[in-house]
C-alpha cells in the first residue's frame, strides 16, 4: 500500500483526497459491496454514485451496446439524448421541461449560475455558510470548506445554515424565519453594492450541512424574499435526487417548493460521468442567447444510454420504495443504538440518506466521529462524516441497500462505538 500511495502522491498530488487512516485499495464492486485487492469484502454505506448498485448489469450492458454502435457529440442529431430528455423531464412537475446535459455536478451548477445571471441581469449569489456545490472557479466561491485564493468575491453571500442541535435563531420552531432573515440581509447587502440577486442556490436536503430535519415549507419565506428581489431558485439535487430520500424523487418536492433550475450529477449515470441542468424553456432560451455554450461530451450517446438505464432500473426495481422502507428500518436500528450509547445525540434522515450526530460533554464529538469512521472501515463497513463540526456519521449507500445490510451496519456500529468510547 505504501508504494501505491507514494506513486499516487507523485502522480496526483500529495493532497489528493483519500478516505480513512488506511485507505481502501479497491478492486471491484457489486451491488452494495466493494472488494479490495486482498479480496476483503466491505459493505458500502457511503457511495451514492453507484445509485442502483455497483456495476449493475443493465447499466453496464447499456454502456457497452451504445459504445459499440455510436458515440459522438451533440452537434450531430441523435435520438438517445432526446429519449432520455423526455424520460427525465417527465419526473418533474410544473414547467421544468428543458435541459442541458454536462459531465459533472460542478459543471451543472456552473451552468445554473450563468442561467440565473442571464435571466435576471444580476450577478449576486446566495448560498449557505456550510455547503459545497462543486469546484469550478465560479462554484468554488460558494464552498465553505476552503476560502478561495483572494477571498470570497463581493457578489457572493453565505447565510447561516439550518441545524438540528444548533438551530439558526436558537430554536427549531423559529429556524425557518431566522434563515429567511439571513437571506433578507444577504439580499440587502447585494442590492446595496450593486450586484443585485441572481439566485439562491441550496441543496434541498442540506446534505453537506448535516441533513437537518426540516418540514415542508421551511424555505417558503426565504424563497419569497429572493423572488421579490428578482432572483431565481436553484435546487442542487446532486445528492438527494433520483429517489434517494425515499419519500419523493427530488428533495425540493419533499420541502414543498418548485425551483426555477435543478442541477443533477453523481448518481445520474451510476458512475458514468453524466450530469444535467433542468429548467424552464424561457430560462434555457435566455441562457443560450447570453452565452455561447457547448459541451463536447455532455449528452453524448453513451452517457445518455447510461442515464436512461439508471432511470429504468430505479423504476423496475422499485428503488424509491426500497429507499423509503429500508431507510426507515435503518433509522429505527440507529435509534435503538442511541439508547445504549450516550454519545449519540441525534439520529435523523430520510430514505437511504441518514446518520447519527455525536456529542460528548456538551460539545460536538468530532474526535469520536473520526475514530468511528476508521473503526467501521477496519470492521468492513464504509461510511464517513459530515456537518459543520464533522461530528455526524453519514450513511448514504447505493439504493439497493436492504434490511440485511442495515442489520450488519447497526451491529458493526454498536461494536465500534463500544470500542472507541
Amino acid at each position: 500500500m505504501t508504494t501505491v500511495l507514494d506513486r499516487r502522491a507523485r502522480l496526483l498530488g500529495p493532497q489528493m483526497t483519500t478516505f480513512y487512516r488506511e485507505p481502501v485499495h479497491v478492486a471491484r464492486g457489486e451491488g452494495a459491496f466493494l472488494w479490495d485487492t486482498d479480496g476483503r469484502k466491505y459493505l458500502d454505506c457511503y457511495n451514492n454514485v453507484p445509485h442502483v448498485g455497483h456495476c449493475h448489469p443493465r447499466v453496464v450492458d447499456a454502456i457497452c451496446q451504445q459504445a459499440a454502435t455510436l458515440n459522438t457529440h451533440t452537434r450531430y442529431v441523435h435520438d438517445m439524448i432526446l429519449d432520455y430528455g423526455d424520460a427525465l423531464t417527465a419526473k418533474f412537475g410544473s414547467d421544468l421541461e428543458s435541459m442541458v446535459m454536462v459531465c459533472s455536478g460542478s459543471e451543472a451548477n456552473d451552468v445554473a449560475l450563468r442561467m440565473a445571471q442571464a435571466m435576471t441581469g444580476k450577478t449576486g449569489i446566495i448560498g449557505t455558510d456550510n455547503t459545497y456545490h462543486g469546484n469550478t472557479t465560479a462554484v468554488s466561491q460558494l464552498n465553505s470548506s476552503k476560502v478561495p485564493v483572494g477571498g470570497y468575491q463581493d457578489h457572493v453571500r453565505q447565510v447561516p445554515a439550518p441545524d438540528n442541535l444548533e438551530p439558526v435563531g436558537g430554536t427549531r420552531e423559529g429556524q425557518a424565519e431566522a434563515f429567511a432573515k439571513g437571506v433578507e440581509q444577504a439580499v440587502a447587502e447585494l442590492e446595496a453594492n450593486g450586484h443585485g440577486v441572481s439566485a439562491l442556490i441550496v441543496c434541498p436536503y442540506f446534505a453537506n450541512e448535516g441533513f437537518p430535519t426540516l418540514e415542508a415549507g421551511f424555505l417558503h419565506r426565504a424563497i419569497d424574499v429572493v423572488r421579490k428581489a428578482g432572483g431565481l431558485i436553484i435546487a442542487d439535487e446532486v445528492q438527494p435526487g433520483f429517489g434517494r430520500i425515499g419519500t419523493h424523487w427530488w428533495g425540493h418536492e419533499k420541502l414543498g417548493f418548485t425551483p426555477d433550475i435543478v442541477t443533477l450529477g453523481k448518481p445520474m449515470g451510476n458512475g458514468h460521468p453524466v450530469a444535467a441542468v433542468v429548467t424552464r424553456q424561457d430560462v434555457l432560451a435566455c441562457f443560450q442567447d447570453a452565452f455561447k455554450y457547448f459541451n463536447t461530451f455532455g449528452g453524448n450517446p453513451v452517457s445518455a444510454a447510461a442515464a436512461m438505464a439508471v432511470l429504468s432500473v430505479i423504476e423496475d426495481e422499485n428503488l424509491v420504495e426500497n429507499a423509503r422502507d429500508t431507510g426507515a428500518y435503518a433509522v429505527g436500528l440507529l435509534e435503538e443504538l442511541a439508547k445504549r450509547h450516550d454519545v449519540i445525540a441525534d439520529v435523523r434522515g430520510s430514505g437511504l440518506f441518514f446518520g447519527a450526530e455525536l456529542w460528548r460533554d456538551g460539545k460536538p464529538a468530532t474526535d469520536v466521529c473520526s475514530a468511528m469512521v476508521d473503526e467501521m472501515r477496519d470492521r468492513g463497513v464504509l461510511l464517513h462524516s459530515v456537518g459543520r463540526y464533522s461530528n455526524t456519521l453519514k450513511v448514504r449507500p447505493p439504493c439497493v441497500f436492504n434490511r440485511e445490510n442495515a442489520d450488519q451496519l447497526a451491529e458493526v456500529m454498536d461494536e465500534a462505538l463500544g470500542a472507541v468510547t
